[in-house]
């Protein structure tokens, strides 16, 4: 007995509008395996052909998180991060990230934020730890600089307590990014120039802004102010910094992150809002 097993490989494509990162995975199609039975006798040579179809495999994710993150590692210590700029509020404090488990850990808090409303969708759990190992390479490639501009990865961790450890995983619980970035020549707010190859950057100081991001906050420590004290932590870093305008953009559906930003001071930016309009997105403005 011969068998002849034919396979066609199709793309499955996964993705969707915002930050979802769209996954390519290879599925083996239902394509018939024809098995050929071939029986002599003296006089007669007679073939049958049977048609098995073969089961679709689920994909597999490769897990390429980096071999050298130490998931028992502690929390640094006060004493580690005295030199640091730090900001201290209840039981917590917001710090730049320092440690890559510190960074892994803001990755996760940010798969964990944008798959918070899907929960039963298929294969979630893989999706998340793709999303996060593509965020975390993301914030480490920040680290080495775009175009002139400077990036930080806030934590909030709980405070140090006597007689009690905690691994850098339990410890955080929020995180975003901000960076320093200068308009494009023309620009009066980012974004309102579309960028191509030949845009020139105004390194100017007053064309200096702070840019906010990826802000999010683990389910069970919301509503302890975590997001609001990263964003005080944010505007005293831009005043050190001398820089005078902080952006953000925020989902139109997003009431309570609205709802924040303009408890804090963030005003609409009106020249963006028809720019946005097929995005469902504002632009949001403070002025340190």
């Amino acid at each position: 007995m011969s068998t002849i097993s034919m396979y066609r490989t199709e793309v499955l494509a996964f993705s969707s509008n915002g930050l979802r990162p769209r996954q390519k995975f290879q599925r083996i199609s239902p394509s018939p395996t024809i098995k050929m039975d071939c029986k002599s006798t003296e006089t007669v040579k007679k073939e049958e052909l049977s048609i098995q179809l073969q089961t679709p495999s689920i994909p597999q994710l490769e897990n390429s998180r980096p071999s050298n993150l130490r998931f028992d590692r502690l929390q640094p210590s006060d004493q580690e991060l005295v030199q640091h700029k730090r900001l201290e509020f209840g039981k917590f404090v917001a710090r730049e990230a320092r440690l890559d488990e510190e960074f892994w850990t803001a990755a996760w808090l940010r798969a964990e934020s944008h798959w918070e409303d899907r929960p039963g969708e298929r294969y979630v759990d893989s999706f998340k730890r793709k999303f996060a190992e593509q965020e975390f390479n993301a914030i480490k490639r920040r680290y080495e600089g775009q175009h002139g501009q400077t990036y930080t990865c806030v934590v909030t961790a709980k405070k140090e307590e006597r007689n009690v450890k905690r691994t850098v995983l339990k410890s955080v619980v929020g995180t975003l990014d901000f960076s320093i970035r200068h308009l494009f020549h023309g620009e009066s707010f980012p974004g309102e120039r579309e960028k191509h190859l030949f845009c020139s950057i105004n390194r100017t100081h007053m064309n200096k802004y702070v840019y906010v991001s990826n802000l999010c906050v683990a389910k069970s420590a919301r509503r302890q102010g975590i997001a609001r004290n990263m964003l005080y932590f944010v505007i005293e870093s831009a005043r050190s910094s001398g820089v005078e305008l902080i952006y953000v953009h925020v989902h139109r559906n997003n009431g309570p992150a609205l709802e924040l930003y303009q408890k804090i001071g963030f005003e609409m930016v009106e020249m963006a809002s028809s720019q946005l309009l097929k995005q469902d997105m504002y632009l949001l403005c403070l002025k340190t």
